[in-house]
């Protein structure tokens, strides 16, 4: 079994962080503190094939696997941690579930820009009743001549104050019809759609701003159905690839955490002697790098297992202990190396802390880490658990 990284893969993940190192370390700081999307990093990205990694050359995209995307959103957070979001958002999120389901005709309205970097898609899923409770949703799309109408609210939409168009689940049908998991499906929602209200952003902890959406009568032409009756689990088997850039992203800014406390503790002194030298601080370290290698072995398992199986996408359970693991220790490993680094870590003129804040919402983003411990037992008591009352 080999566990190292194939001569190709190593020269790609060579260049990506020759190209983060010179362009993007530069300006990290700024960038981690502003709430505006980095339209220059995204069309920096797109110039260099960094967007689309995994979609055919045919369409605009690279034709490279799961763990090439996986190395690049990895390789950039090393450099700018910031920008690793943008990698996220050309590859892994609501992008890879458009261009796996959406028809020609919908791909050729919108996924040359997206590729481009020139407009963003954001992903409106959880409502202010259904969060990890998906499947409770409860906004409709009505069909009417040439379309439909959609109505109702989502909330904690990433980049929701940017996105230029939103990939909205939503329930078809009306009374019984709309009932059940079976009725779920999604569509594709411009920004400046008639009946589309975006709220006043609000802040959180990671720095990030997000806006309510509001359908009211929406209106939603019939070309840009993207899953209709019973698309909710191709969706969610796409979603299990979001997951893994959330893993990848948690899991490197630990990673970049744990760089830069390393080299304060080389350099730092205390009572004559760096703080290296103290036991105290070389068993964190020890116990830090156990976690990130541990995690990092299961990310690559889950992208590596994909980029073989039949349907490039990876298996629900392989993800769920990826992402488990890769937020646990991307969290804990960033919460250490700011102890280690003190109030210097503390400090917003330091990243370690940007790191911390981040690595703390993934842990609640993409699915929390109760609902991936569900997951994961299922699958070991071979057996399905209802959650509801």
């Amino acid at each position: 079994m080999n566990f190292s990284l194939s001569p190709d893969q190593i020269a790609f993940a060579d260049s990506v962080d020759r190209l983060a190192r010179t362009e993007l370390a530069p300006g990290a700081l700024k960038r981690a503190h502003s709430t505006d999307y980095p339209w220059d990093v995204a069309q920096l990205m797109a110039d260099n094939g960094l967007l689309g990694i995994t979609m055919p050359e045919a369409e605009g995209g690279q034709g490279g696997t799961l763990m090439d995307a996986v190395i690049a959103i990895q390789t950039i957070a090393q450099h700018c941690p910031k920008s690793a979001d943008v990698v996220q958002a050309g590859n892994f999120g609501p992008i890879r579930t458009f261009a796996q389901f959406a028809s020609p005709r919908l791909k050729e309205k919108y996924l040359r820009d997206l590729l481009a970097g020139r407009t963003l898609i954001g992903l409106g899923m959880s409502e202010p009743g259904a969060g990890s409770a998906v499947t409770e949703l409860v906004t409709t799309a009505t069909q009417v001549p040439g379309g439909y109408r959609i109505n109702g609210t989502k909330v904690f939409s990433t980049h929701s104050p940017t996105a230029t168009a939103f990939l909205v689940y939503v329930r078809f049908g009306q009374g019984d019809a709309a009932k059940g998991l079976q009725a779920i499906g999604s569509v594709v929602v411009d920004r400046d759609a008639p009946g589309l209200t975006i709220g006043q952003p609000s802040s959180f902890m990671s720095g990030e701003e997000w806006s309510q959406l509001y359908f009211d009568d929406c209106f939603v032409p019939d070309e840009n159905l993207l899953l209709g009756e019973g698309g909710f689990k191709k969706q969610i088997a796409g979603f299990n690839v979001e997951r893994l850039g959330n893993s990848s992203r948690a899991l490197a800014l630990g990673r970049y955490a744990f760089n830069r406390a390393k080299t304060y503790a080389l350099e730092r002194k205390q009572f004559g002697k760096r703080i290296a030298d103290f036991q105290g601080i070389q068993w964190k370290f020890a116990e830090m790098a156990t976690k990130l290698d541990a995690a990092q072995l299961l990310l690559y398992r889950a992208a590596s297992n994909a980029d073989q199986s039949d349907t490039g996408l990876p298996s629900a359970y392989e993800t769920a202990i990826a992402k488990y693991m890769c937020n646990t220790a991307g969290f804990e490993v960033a919460n250490e190396a700011l102890q280690v680094m003190g109030a210097s870590g503390y400090s917003q003129m330091e990243l370690v802390e940007y790191c911390l804040r981040r690595t703390r919402g993934w842990m609640i983003a993409g699915g929390s880490l109760e609902i991936l411990k569900n997951r994961i037992a299922e699958e070991v008591l071979e057996t399905k658990f209802n959650q509801r009352a």
